[in-house]
């Protein structure tokens, strides 16, 4: 019997097969337009994590559009006044900054540095995408449809590893902190239960779970992350 693994790659791999068959039905005739020069739009995307969120940006393959993605080591303000910087240095036609809720979120020391973090970059015009606690709640909404609401960071590896077991793959989450190629195929394949993209789950997920909130005090909105407004936002370049 397949695994789960094998079985997700022959989905993607006829998914493909079927878009392709799909855009030579709908290819033009022979005459050949006139070449046109195009420029396609860079995106900065600045992350607090240096290996995690890079891995993980750098493997999306767009069409129309260049990703940049930097890991900075840099957290909240100090991270979007790094993005400032690097936007001076080079023109870019958008600018992502992503990054996580401080350790304890709720401490009014550390709250401020979040919020005041997410104001700084909106002033200027970044996107943003915060993860509260972790980058890696995004990475569980593709293959859990977690409800929101308290879940501690430290948790998050095992229970990555956990979704991860049926598939034979691991995330070295107290490591390396690398999203391996294997690893973002899953996350980039058909969900077999519903048949549908993951992308567009985490997507979906994500976006119920921020509404549940107004808003006023992000670092308190556990469990949220906004990276799924730059996700779909680089779904639109493939």
């Amino acid at each position: 019997m397949k695994n789960k693994r094998a079985v997700q790659i022959q989905i993607k791999k006829e998914h493909k097969e079927s878009l392709k068959a799909k855009k030579r039905r709908l290819e033009p005739s022979l005459v050949r337009n006139e070449p046109t020069k195009f420029e396609r739009p860079t995106i900065l995307i600045v992350c607090e994590g240096e290996n995690t969120e890079p891995s993980y940006f750098n493997q999306f393959k767009l069409s129309f559009a260049t990703i940049k993605s930097v890991g900075e080591g840099h957290n909240t303000i100090s991270l979007v006044k790094r993005a400032i910087q690097l936007s001076k240095e080079r023109s870019f036609d958008q600018v992502w900054c992503v990054f996580d809720a401080d350790p304890k979120p709720d401490n009014v020391k550390q709250a401020p540095n979040f919020n005041d973090a997410i104001k700084l970059a909106n002033s200027v015009g970044f996107g943003v995408a915060y993860s509260n606690q972790a980058f890696e709640y995004w990475i569980i909404l593709h293959l859990n449809d977690h409800q929101g609401g308290g879940m501690s960071r430290n948790d998050y590896h095992s229970k990555i590893n956990q979704l991860l077991k049926p598939f034979d793959l691991s995330y070295d989450g107290e490591g390396s902190k690398i999203i391996t190629e294997e690893f973002f195929e899953l996350l980039d394949g058909i969900d077999l239960k519903t048949n549908r993209d993951r992308k567009r789950l985490a997507i979906e997920r994500a976006e119920r779970n921020y509404n549940l909130f107004d808003h006023k005090n992000p670092a308190k909105e556990e469990s949220t992350t906004t990276v799924f407004k730059l996700v779909e936002e680089l779904l639109k370049y493939i």
